[in-house]
C-alpha cells in the first residue's frame, strides 16, 4: 500500500505522522497524549507549544476564505522535519489543520479529524480555559461565541473535517478513540 508521499508503507525507512485535528475543545491534546502512550518509538509535536504568526482577527481570516497557507508554520515546520529525519516509527501532530497547510500536508500519512459536538467541545473549554475567571469572563466568552467565535468552529467542521482519512465520534471515551485511530494505524 501507498501513503500520500507515494511510498511503500511496510518498507519506509522514515516515521509515520499523524495528524490529529478538531474544534478547540474537541479532544486533540487528550486524544495525542493517549495515543503517544499507546504507540511505540514516538514523538509529539503540540501545535500549541508554538509561537505561530497566523491572522489577527480569526473571524475575519474566515470570512475572507480561510487560507490556511497564511499561517507562519515555519517552527513548527522544521521541528517537524526534524523529527523525520530520526529513528522513530511514528510521530503524533497535535494539530488542527489536517491536509490545508501546503508545507504540511506532504508530511503527514494520516489524517484523524475528532468530531466532536460544539456544545461539548464549548463545555470543556469552559471548564479547562475558565476554571478561576469570573462569572462575567465566561459570559463574555458565551457571547463572542454566539456573535463571531462560532464561525471559526464551523470552518474547521466545513473544511478540515472533510479532508481528514479517518474521523472519529468524539463524544466517545477517550480510550475507545485512542483504540480506533491505533487500529486504523495498524491496518493501513
Amino acid at each position: 500500500m501507498l501513503n500520500r508521499r507515494g511510498i511503500t508503507l511496510n518498507k519506509r525507512n522514515y516515521p509515520f505522522v499523524i495528524s490529529i485535528a478538531g474544534v478547540s475543545g474537541g479532544g486533540k491534546t487528550t486524544i495525542t497524549k493517549r495515543l503517544n502512550k499507546r504507540l511505540t518509538n514516538t514523538k509529539v509535536l503540540f501545535f500549541d507549544d508554538y509561537d505561530v504568526e497566523g491572522p489577527i482577527d480569526i473571524i475575519d481570516w474566515v470570512d475572507k476564505g480561510a487560507v490556511y497557507d497564511e499561517w507562519n508554520l515555519d517552527e513548527f515546520f522544521v521541528d517537524l522535519k526534524e523529527l523525520i529525519d530520526s529513528p522513530l516509527e511514528y510521530i503524533i501532530l497535535d494539530y488542527p489543520f489536517a491536509y490545508k497547510h501546503a508545507k504540511i500536508k506532504s508530511l503527514i500519512d494520516l489524517a484523524v479529524y475528532i468530531d466532536t459536538p460544539l456544545d461539548i467541545a464549548m463545555a470543556r473549554r469552559v471548564v479547562r480555559d475558565y476554571n478561576n475567571r469570573s462569572k462575567e469572563s465566561i459570559l463574555n466568552e458565551m457571547e463572542n461565541y454566539l456573535s463571531r467565535g462560532r464561525r471559526g468552529y464551523l470552518e474547521m467542521i466545513q473544511s478540515i473535517k472533510p479532508c481528514s482519512d479517518f474521523i472519529v465520534d468524539g463524544t466517545l471515551p477517550p480510550s475507545i478513540i485512542v483504540d480506533k485511530i491505533y487500529h486504523n494505524i495498524i491496518n493501513e
